[in-house]
This record gives C-alpha cells, sequence and structure tokens, in this order.
C-alpha cells in the first residue's frame, strides 16, 4: 500500500499561494504607489502650469498698466512744463506792471504837458534821463511846454538844449525846431 500525505502537499501549496499573495500583495501596492506619485507628480506639472499661465497674463497685465500710466506720466510732464512755462510768463508780465508805472506816468505826464500847437518827433530816455525832440509854432508854446512839465513834480530840471527857428515855405509856416532834456523821478508816495 502506499500511502501518500495528502496535508503535506496542500501545505506547500497554500505555502506557494502565501508566498503568491504576498508577493502580488507587494506588487499591487507598490504600483499603487507608482500609480499615485504618477498621478500626484502629473497634478503637480498641471498646478505648475496654471500658476505659470496666470502668472504670465498677470505679467502682461502688469506691462500694459506700466505702459498706460507711462503715457500718464509723460502727460503729466508736459503739463508740468507748461505749467512752468505760464508761471514764468506770469512773473514776467507782473515783474513788466511793476516797473510799467514809469514809463506810463511819464507818457501819461507828457502828453498832459503839450500845448496844442506842439508836436513831439522824438524822445529817448537814458536811465531816469529823457531827452524830448520836437516842433512847435511859437516859443510860447515851448515855455509853456516847460513850465507845465515842471509842474508835473515828474520832472525836475527842465532845460531847453537847443530850438531852432525853421524858415517857413510856400507849403509851411515858420516852426521852430527844439531838444528839451530833464531827469524822469517818481514822486514818493
Amino acid at each position: 500500500m502506499i500511502r501518500i500525505n495528502l496535508l503535506a502537499v496542500d501545505r506547500e501549496r497554500t505555502k506557494r499561494r502565501a508566498k503568491l499573495q504576498v508577493t502580488q500583495k507587494v506588487t499591487i501596492a507598490s504600483s499603487l504607489i507608482l500609480v499615485a506619485a504618477a498621478l500626484f507628480v502629473g497634478w503637480w506639472y498641471w498646478s505648475l502650469q496654471q500658476q505659470s499661465a496666470e502668472l504670465d497674463q498677470r505679467i502682461i497685465d502688469a506691462q500694459r498698466e506700466t505702459t498706460r500710466l507711462q503715457s500718464l506720466i509723460n502727460q503729466v510732464d508736459q503739463f508740468e512744463q507748461q505749467r512752468a512755462q505760464l508761471q514764468a510768463r506770469v512773473a514776467l508780465i507782473e515783474q513788466l506792471r511793476k516797473g510799467q508805472s514809469g514809463p506810463v506816468h511819464m507818457l501819461d505826464q507828457i502828453s498832459n504837458a503839450l500845448p496844442d500847437t506842439m508836436w513831439l518827433t522824438e524822445m529817448k530816455q537814458a536811465g531816469d534821463d529823457v531827452t524830448i525832440d520836437g516842433r512847435c509854432t511859437s516859443l510860447t508854446a515851448l515855455s509853456d511846454f516847460v513850465a507845465n512839465l515842471e509842474a508835473t513834480k515828474y520832472f525836475a530840471p527842465v532845460e531847453i538844449v537847443d530850438s531852432q527857428v525853421e524858415a517857413a515855405t510856400q507849403q509851411t509856416t515858420e516852426l521852430i525846431r527844439f531838444t528839451v532834456k530833464a531827469r524822469f523821478v517818481l514822486p514818493a508816495t
């Protein structure tokens, strides 16, 4: 009779199956870990791509904004230059207005001092000294002019530098050509 130990065979098979199941489990676990790692790396890559695209869009938006702001800065600079020019012009006008009172008063006083039979041909000013050339029809008109200038208190010593009689012609009457010199002084207020 042959005896077969059936139990021992079953043990070896179960051991093999147990070994196979453990190796299968390790393989499946390793595969799952690899798949999970690959999925994680893929998700991470996708996430980085999304962040990169978002950052690229932000950079483009920032460059547009920089260009827009640069044009605004240029406009502000132009306005500042125009403002500075206008302020310089206003300052010049104010300066001219302040210095204008002397010549305005001088011309006003000279025009008020002119007699009817007299006209001026030239007027020069060097500092405070004023030289007036003109013509009149009589010496009385010339003396009235000098007296009127002295009476204004704007002209200190008024003197007749030259007076000459121009002979009458068929078309003109006798005229007196004169030169008067005076010092223009603004009275103290």
